[in-house]
């Protein structure tokens, strides 16, 4: 059988898999398409738990809005072309919630807003990219665990705010979306930091939220928002990155009530682990290998004890954050990194723990844009063509290698049947 498996934003590979050895092809969860505009207008009219959007920005008072990166594929200009009208002359202003990423570049900017929305607000300087190092934080309070909650002085000092977002799931906070627009989406770095040390616990995975140490951190430090009023707008997309649902109102009613619909779109059953696993991080969360390790760590989720695990992500950036790469790169094995975070903590450790992780149990291979060089320093064996990675991979498993593939891998959390 043929594969198609995407690279990039237009780019493909073709592999041919012999059908014994072929368990599936998973992708998100077929759903029935929906009227996009008949879906959102709807959501904002009836939202859970709050007035409606209408109601909400009937106010001269400024209205904060906090708007993902461009390392999510939240349909932020889609849901901006119907509310844009209605608050284009109003006390607005943007935060572009990168928690530690780096800023959006004008191609990302275009993407997030829309090209015409985007131009009238840049016109306007009505659009602020959060930096978690150097802008102003105001301190809100405590989490119960203790993570000192500071964020953008820009959403700290606002009456209103209205985050938009997208819920899939993410593999150490469960799903993303929802309270992450604030933490880490505005927060300062050692509030993110302190938050993600917990991610090194293994109950930090996808899709699980009771007993999850990163998830009830959220919540909790949500409850020093107290005395700002949210009305959360948020997307739940299909594999072809259309909206399936939106839910919007209450920042934690709308969340849970999204989750319900993303567990529709995204957790796939399997009959079974394979020998070989190919994860593909699709466009645009592929990058950077920092983003583009989703995928990966969704993939093991499928993949046999010493079995292979390919992942697939063009990395267009490149690696990510230097810590991250730093890490990866300071030892010659990955239990010899695993060792090195149990002794230090930096922000950036809980990725190249998760990736450590795997490489003490299975072999990791990656097919991408970053060099060789740079492909093995973090422990992946290197490939820039597929097909050679496959065929190599079939020839050391052996012609009866099962074989599962993840076109969508960052979006796609498997669970054995």
């Amino acid at each position: 059988m043929e594969v198609n498996v995407p690279y990039g934003k237009d780019e493909k590979f073709l592999i041919d898999v012999n059908d014994s050895q072929l368990t599936g092809v998973f992708n998100p969860n077929h759903v029935n398409k929906v009227d996009e505009n008949q879906e959102i207008d709807h959501a904002l009219e009836n939202p859970f738990d709050s007035e409606s959007f209408e109601k909400f920005i009937d106010t001269n008072e400024r209205i904060v809005f906090i708007i993902n990166d461009g390392t999510r594929p939240t349909p932020t200009a889609k849901i901006l072309k119907h509310i844009y009208p209605k608050i284009k002359d109003k006390n607005v202003y943007f935060i572009i919630a990168t928690g530690v990423h780096r800023a959006p570049t004008e191609e990302e900017y275009n993407f997030i807003f829309g090209t015409d929305i985007y131009q009238d607000l840049k016109k306007k300087d009505l659009i602020h990219c959060h930096d978690c190092k150097n802008d102003k934080m105001d301190f809100l309070g405590n989490s119960s665990n203790g993570t000192k909650m500071y964020i953008n002085k820009i959403v700290a000092e606002a009456k209103k705010v209205i985050p938009i977002s997208s819920i899939e799931p993410h593999y150490f906070a469960g799903y993303t979306g929802g309270r992450k627009s604030f933490l880490p989406g505005v927060a300062s770095y050692d509030t993110i930091s302190q938050n993600h040390y917990l991610a090194l616990q293994d109950s930090a995975r996808a899709l699980k939220l009771d007993g999850n140490p990163v998830h009830e951190d959220m919540m909790d430090a949500m409850k020093v928002l107290q005395n700002i009023d949210v009305f959360a707008i948020e997307a739940v997309l299909d594999s072809n990155h259309d909206i399936y649902a939106i839910t919007t109102g209450n920042l934690s009613t709308a969340f849970y009530a999204g989750i319900d619909k993303s567990k529709e779109v995204y957790n796939v059953q399997i009959p079974h682990k394979a020998d070989i696993v190919i994860t593909a991080a699709p466009y645009p969360m592929d990058v950077d290998l920092y983003q583009s390790q989703k995928a990966l760590d969704n993939g093991k989720l499928a993949l046999k004890q010493e079995g292979i695990l390919i992942l697939v992500a063009k990395c267009r950036t490149g690696i990510g954050p230097k810590p991250f790469y730093n890490l990866l790169s300071s030892e010659k094995d990955a239990q010899a990194v695993l060792d090195k975070i149990h002794n230090s903590w930096q922000l950036g450790y809980h990725k190249a723990a998760k990736m450590a992780q795997i490489d003490t149990w299975a072999e990791t291979w990656a097919v991408t844009d970053l060099t060789e060089q740079e492909m093995q320093n973090v422990h992946f064996r290197p490939f820039h063509d597929l097909n050679s990675a496959f065929k190599e991979a079939v020839k050391q498993k052996g012609p009866n290698a099962s074989v599962i593939v993840f076109p969508a891998g960052s979006m796609t959390v498997p669970e054995v049947k």
